[in-house]
């Protein structure tokens, strides 16, 4: 498969994505124009304070996360290649009033650079889902570095990948985490509530945790932190209970990682 085969299958099924998410449940865009915020605590304290800082948010889809550090004080930049998902991120922008700090740009992530002429970043953050959509962490690595100004920071927060692993039950060992290559997929439901999609067909990575570390180290990052977390934001497996929004194991009930949050800085 070429780049521009798994790219545009990708797009395809992203921009169809949009329609539906700007209406869910799951998304809540009225909520969020009344005041919501999308970022979890432990974002909010990892990256600490962002007030007066330029923020860059690569795969930023509807804008809600890259808003929501605005709303904080960010001067920020959100990046996606679904021209669908920018159009609502800009409106919502607008609806909330940070449209003087907050700008959406179009672009794949690998073509960052030149889509945001040569600027860098005190901070470029990426959440939630977003590395299974690249097949080369090394480059996507380098990228990021390239967009940071000396002594600004990389922050990633990801869905663990050893939850990828298990059965339905939590405890079962079903799948291989060193999966090779990309992984075709056709479903008809997005992750939210709302009706079936029109463009089905996707195309994913798994990347094993030492991967994501080494990519970042190599592009010249310093790591600050790996953490690893016993929450995930959504019920992954049915065993899991609800923590404050959030869901973890039961008490007695084998654990394992479901989230993890990394910070690497670019040294002078």
């Amino acid at each position: 498969m070429t780049d521009s085969d798994w790219l545009r299958i990708n797009r395809e099924n992203w921009d169809d994505r949009v329609r539906i998410h700007a209406l869910s449940e799951f998304y809540d865009l009225p909520g969020f124009r009344a005041g919501g915020s999308t970022l979890r605590t432990v974002e909010v304290d990892e990256v600490g304070d962002v007030s007066g800082k330029s923020l860059l948010h690569l795969q930023c889809h509807m804008g809600q996360d890259t808003l929501s550090w605005a709303r904080r004080g960010a001067d920020v930049t959100g990046l996606d290649f679904s021209a669908d998902a920018i159009r609502t991120a800009r409106g919502l922008a607008e609806d909330v009033g940070v449209a003087d700090r907050a700008r959406f740009v179009v672009s794949d992530v690998y073509d960052a650079p030149a889509a945001l002429d040569g600027q860098r970043f005190a901070i470029v953050y990426t959440g939630l889902g977003a590395l299974v959509w690249l097949p080369d962490l090394f480059r996507w690595a380098r990228v990021a570095s390239s967009l940071l100004e000396d002594d600004g920071f990389l922050y990633l927060a990801e869905f663990h990948p050893l939850t990828e692993l298990l059965g339905e039950d939590g405890r079962s060992v079903e799948h291989d985490y060193f999966e090779p290559g990309g992984r075709p997929e056709d479903f008809p439901y997005t992750y939210t509530d709302g009706p079936q999609l029109t463009k089905t067909a996707s195309v994913q990575w798994q990347h094993p945790l030492g991967e994501v570390v080494t990519a970042v180290a190599s592009a010249g990052l310093r790591i600050e932190f790996l953490h690893e977390h016993p929450t995930t934001l959504f019920r992954r497996y049915p065993v899991l209970e609800p923590d404050e929004g959030e869901w973890r194991f039961p008490p007695g009930h084998p654990r394992i990682p479901l989230m993890y949050s990394l910070r690497a800085t670019r040294t002078a």
